[in-house]
């Protein structure tokens, strides 16, 4: 709704003429993070975009960047934050929309737009991405500030086609343009910067520390994926000790190279989704045209409505292992009803899958880089102890968990990825290499997902980040955060651990690369326009 004229004037003074300006809620994906009230505007393009944050900055406001809102961290508004703080939304799903091919192989784009939106316009011109998150509505500037990711790795046999890249999104980037302090006007200004560029790999994946407004991907050609699911395998044999023979979760990556564990909680068969290159429709897959197909995981049975209401409602959460059973029989029967066991087209239609009418959990998320070979010793080791510390606290009767584990699996950010000579690695990326172990090529992502407010949740998942740290410390592998998501565990709160935060963080990146992220943006935002409490403490 538009701001009456007096009152904007009032609170703020000399704002920028012709710039859409309102006031307007925060609410982030889950609920945990809300703020009621917040000035908001959609600049246009750039310059006004520009004229904004000079406005902000002269008045000692904050602008944070707002795209569909779909993440759990508080990288854009910190919990807590007042109606009448000086933070000012910019949304840039308004305006930031705007598609163009810029040859054959790479797309220029707004950060607003949705990654529905540009797969579909990739995929009307033949091209199309390896891998992607699996919710359509994410904007491409929210997904590339934390360096969004799908699951993927070459099969056995297969060669990286030109224009893709097994790693994040932000491994695309061919150059960006954003709003950065310039010293020779005395004010803030768009510069373009190009992937070779040293200070493009602050901005490649920068936690909302800067305002990116359009940049150019590198793209490839299209493919046709076949998505197959199967319930039929245990955890036991799916998650196996390194050296098992059976359906291991390795074996399956070895085979496709894209693969996704989703384990519902106190059950033993997890959902096990498996995508393959397929120029052809296989026989016995069903051809899809669109995205979405889990209606069963998009739309909420009510069975599993009902529970998570009760659960929560009532605080009766030792319903968890029931509701762990009904949503593992609901995703059972539905892959049967809806024939989606076996589905094939061209990619975005079995990448996307996830639709904002889900059931929304609060999600805790980490990647273990490793080498491709002990990926089975990890999903072992990780699910090994998961089980033990949910039967442990059960037996007390105690219920922190009544979601999924999530395991995904991607390759790292290789720059030369992406064709450019002396292309720079995103620095704050989850999957920049590692300098100390070049032979880690692989990263495994783990997911714990559980209904906002379940008693000791914090707790149990400040177990899981120990156990992942101290296991994976650097060694024969190396834990980092993923950045939209739950970390930083004390008994009590998430991203509040001041050792996680101030030492753990900045040295799953090296001391070096994480003083160079945080100078250059201190130097592209000296006046720290773009941040916020949470922002400063994790780069003080």
């Amino acid at each position: 709704m538009a701001a009456d004229p007096a009152v904007a004037a009032e609170e703020l003074p000399d704002f920028p003429a012709g710039v859409a300006l309102y006031r307007s809620a925060y609410r982030n994906w889950v609920g945990e993070i809300t703020a009621d009230g917040l000035w908001a505007c959609a600049p246009e393009d750039g310059e006004q975009a520009v004229a904004v944050v000079n406005w902000a900055w002269r008045h000692g406001w904050a602008v944070r960047a707002r795209g569909s809102s779909h993440g759990w961290s508080p990288l854009t508004v910190t919990e807590g934050t007042a109606s009448d703080a000086p933070v000012l939304l910019v949304d840039t799903a308004s305006h930031f929309t705007h598609l163009a091919l810029e040859s054959g192989s790479s797309v220029r784009s707004g950060t607003g737009v949705t990654l529905e939106a540009l797969l579909t316009y990739l995929e009307e011109h033949a091209l199309g991405v390896t891998a992607a998150p699996a919710p359509g509505d994410l904007t491409l500037g929210g997904a590339l500030a934390v360096d969004a990711h799908g699951t993927a790795v070459p099969a056995k046999g297969e060669r990286r086609l030109p224009g893709h890249t097994y790693g994040s999104l932000s491994n695309l980037v061919l150059s960006l343009t954003a709003v950065v302090w310039d010293e020779d006007r005395g004010a803030y200004a768009l510069r373009t910067f190009r992937r070779d560029e040293a200070d493009c790999a602050a901005l490649l994946t920068h936690l909302g520390r800067a305002l990116v407004v359009e940049v150019v991907l590198r793209v490839g050609a299209n493919t046709n994926l076949r998505c197959v699911s199967r319930v039929d395998i245990p955890a036991g044999e799916l998650f196996a000790a390194p050296g098992e023979d059976g359906r291991t979760f390795a074996s399956f990556l070895e085979e496709a190279g894209r693969v996704e564990a989703i384990w519902f909680a106190f059950t033993e068969f997890p959902w096990l989704k498996v995508w393959s290159v397929s120029p052809t429709r296989p026989l016995t897959s069903r051809r899809v045209t669109s995205p979405y197909n889990y209606p069963f995981s998009d739309n909420v049975p009510t069975l599993v409505a009902d529970l998570a209401g009760r659960m929560v409602s009532d605080a009766a959460w030792y319903l968890a292992p029931v509701l762990g059973n009904a949503q593992y029989d609901a995703a059972a029967l539905g892959l049967v009803t809806t024939l989606s066991a076996d589905i094939w087209g061209p990619s975005k239609n079995t990448l996307l899958y996830l639709k904002p009418t889900t059931l929304r959990v609060t999600a805790n998320g980490y990647a273990v880089l490793t080498t491709r070979d002990q990926v089975q010793r990890v999903v072992a080791e990780f699910t090994s102890y998961y089980r033990e510390r949910l039967t442990a606290y059960a037996a007390r009767g105690r219920f922190p968990v009544n979601g999924t584990v999530e395991i995904r699996v991607t390759g790292l950010d290789e720059p030369g990825d992406v064709a450019v000579d002396q292309a720079r690695t995103p620095l704050l990326s989850a999957l920049r290499p590692s300098e100390a172990h070049p032979e880690w090529d692989t990263a495994v992502w783990l997911d714990v997902l559980t209904l906002p407010g379940t008693p000791y949740a914090e707790m149990f998942l400040r177990e899981i980040e120990r156990f992942l740290l101290d296991t994976y410390d650097g060694g024969h592998a190396l834990t980092r955060v993923e950045w939209s998501k739950g970390w930083a565990y004390t008994d009590e709160a998430v991203w509040s651990d001041e050792e996680v935060l101030g030492t753990v963080v900045p040295a799953s990146f090296g001391e070096s690369v994480w003083g160079q992220a945080a100078g250059t943006l201190d130097r592209l935002d000296p006046h720290r326009v773009f941040g916020n409490g949470f922002l400063d403490r994790l780069f003080r």
